[in-house]
C-alpha cells in the first residue's frame, strides 16, 4: 500500500520531535542555570522546555549530562575569553587586576559561575575542565607576580584560589550585596594584595 501523500514516517516524525525536545530543554537550562545557577530544580527545566523530567534523563542523562550540554554556553565561553585577554596583558599588576576584576563581575552576574568554581557537581568532566583552567591561569599570575613584586611576596596561588572560593560561597549562601558596594570591595580586596613595587609605582 502506498503511503498518503505528505506523510511524514513515523520513525522521522520521532526523530523530529526528539531533537525538538532537545533544544527545547537546552534553551531551558540555559535561561535557568545563567539566571539562578546549576542547582534549579530539573522539574522547573521541564516545565519550562514543556516537557516532562523523564524526558529530560532519556535525552541527557540527567542533570550532569545536561550540565556538559549546555556548560560552554552558561559559563565557559565568557570564563575563557576572561582568561584568553588575562594573557593579553603586558603589565603583570594590570593583568592580575584585571582578571580579579572580571572574575568577581562574573561571580556576581552569573550564578553557574560560583557552582563551577565550588565544583558543586564534580562528576561533570566539561565542569571540572573549567576548574582546571581556572588553576592553571591562577598559578600562571603568581608565578609573573612573584617575578616582578606586582603582589605581596608571602601571597601564593592557594590564596588567589581561596578569595574566590570564598566570594562564591558568600554570593551562593549568603546575601548579596549592592552591585556598589560589591565593586568598592573589589578594590579593597586589590589594595591588599598589591606588592609594594606595584604600590609605589601607582603614587
Amino acid at each position: 500500500m502506498r503511503a498518503l501523500a505528505g506523510a511524514v514516517p513515523s520513525e522521522s516524525r520521532l526523530r523530529a520531535d526528539a531533537r525538538r525536545n532537545s533544544e527545547q530543554i537546552r534553551s531551558a537550562a540555559i535561561g535557568a542555570f545563567q539566571g539562578r545557577g546549576l542547582t534549579v530544580p530539573l522539574e522547573e527545566v521541564a516545565k519550562a522546555a514543556g516537557v516532562s523530567k523523564a524526558t529530560i534523563f532519556n535525552r541527557f542523562g540527567g542533570r550532569i549530562g545536561l550540565i556538559d550540554a549546555v556548560i560552554e554556553e552558561v559559563v565557559a565561553t565568557e570564563l575563557f575569553a576572561v582568561i584568553d585577554h588575562t594573557r593579553t596583558i603586558d603589565d603583570v599588576g594590570e593583568r592580575i587586576a584585571y582578571y580579579l576584576t572580571a572574575i568577581r563581575d562574573l561571580q556576581y552576574r552569573q550564578p553557574a559561575v560560583n557552582d563551577v568554581l565550588l565544583q558543586t557537581y564534580p562528576h561533570s568532566r566539561q565542569l571540572m575542565e573549567i576548574c582546571r583552567a581556572g588553576s592553571e591561569i591562577n598559578d600562571e599570575l603568581i608565578a609573573a607576580a612573584r617575578a616582578s613584586g606586582a603582589l605581596r611576596p608571602e601571597f601564593t596561588a592557594g590564596d588567589l584560589h581561596a578569595l574566590v572560593v570564598d566570594n562564591a560561597l558568600a554570593l551562593k549562601h549568603g546575601e548579596r550585596p549592592p552591585r556598589d558596594d560589591y565593586d568598592r570591595r573589589t578594590g579593597y580586596l586589590l589594595d591588599g594584595i598589591r606588592g609594594c613595587q606595584s604600590a609605589s609605582g601607582d603614587r
